[in-house]
């Protein structure tokens, strides 16, 4: 039998006294306040340990667009999985159906999409094309990735640290390869607005901007995060709890792939790299990976992987998301 939100609530602990999520967007992970992102992550917690049957009444009713200009394969099964869980519809629209600004203005496309369903997540290229759509748009919109951030993944990411340590709060946590990237600033934001230490082993072309650092330097302070850039690998690695790690090139940057090749090779996630970490540590990939580039196959599908715990919790952090951007919830569990 299904039960709705509101008995699901009734058994979930009081209140925050954040507020409410809902209307708002997501497009990138500092949209949060450290506050709201760590209820996010006990709301993923809640809906994790909740039986299927009583997460189906959640947003029974409501539709959500998948707009994706960029092809994908978890990403859009774990959006439609967890929408169909939770009870609400998903409409999919892919490549040419959808491109923001081509066929027409993003404005034009937000307020016509606004008048037919509940929210949007958009996959695309572009984030300043859509930051216009959001601003447009009458109802929630999430970056299910763009050139500039991957909030989704950065939420399964730092729930996925908290499941495996406990609390996020205190890590040290070490990206190897592309620091400039989506997957690596999104990451970086929330490890640090969590009181996490971020280190990234990149070369001085592929390393973050000062600015970027400076930025984390004050998302992270309230909680004690931090955030260093080495050009060694090792140094960047040593005694570290999680190794991350994604494709030296990202789709749309083909063109760069021998040059990406030379100069990152030096900061594949081996073996002998990951040695120089704590015994314990975890390595994290967003995936797909490549074994013998970015990850050898010893390490990827050694004992301390997490990362298809990651991928299954895409799927849960999502859910949480679409919950608290859709519905007043009561507050977050806490």
């Amino acid at each position: 039998m299904c039960i709705n939100i509101q008995n699901v609530y009734a058994v979930a602990p009081a209140p925050s006294p954040l507020g409410s999520l809902n209307g708002r967007h997501l497009l990138q992970v500092s949209d949060l306040s450290p506050l709201e992102l760590d209820a996010l992550l006990r709301l993923t917690r809640f809906l994790k340990e909740r039986a299927g049957h009583e997460q189906s009444g959640l947003l029974r009713g409501r539709t959500v667009a998948l707009l994706f200009e960029k092809p994908s394969l978890r990403t859009r099964v774990s959006f439609e999985v967890a929408l169909t869980q939770l009870g609400a519809k998903a409409l999919f629209a892919q490549g040419a159906e959808f491109a923001i600004g081509s066929r027409e203005t993003p404005e034009d496309a937000a307020r016509v999409l606004s008048r037919y369903v509940d929210a949007v997540v958009i996959r695309t290229h572009d984030h300043s094309g859509l930051e216009r759509f959001a601003g447009a748009a009458g109802v929630p919109v999430i970056n299910a990735l763009s050139a500039e951030s991957h909030p989704c993944q950065a939420l399964a990411d730092v729930f996925t640290l908290r499941e495996r340590f406990g609390e996020v709060a205190g890590l040290h946590i070490a990206y190897l390869g592309d620091g400039r990237n989506n997957v690596a600033a999104s990451l970086a934001q929330a490890a640090v607005m969590l009181g996490a230490t971020i280190h990234f082993g990149s070369p001085p072309t592929h390393r973050p901007s000062e600015g970027f650092l400076a930025q984390l330097g004050r998302l992270g302070k309230s909680a004690g995060g931090r955030a260093r850039a080495f050009s060694n690998p090792v140094r960047a690695v040593r005694g570290a709890d999680a190794v991350y790690t994604d494709v030296w090139t990202s789709m749309g940057e083909e063109r760069y792939r021998e040059r990406n090749d030379a100069m990152l090779r030096p900061y594949g996630v081996t073996e002998e790299l990951m040695s120089y970490a704590a015994p314990h540590a975890a390595f994290m990939h967003c995936l797909p990976a490549h074994r013998g580039e970015e990850v050898s196959a010893a390490v990827i599908d050694g004992p301390n992987s997490v990362v298809f715990d990651q991928a299954e919790n895409r799927m849960h952090s999502q859910k949480a998301l679409l919950v608290a951007l859709l519905t007043e919830s009561k507050g977050f569990p806490i």
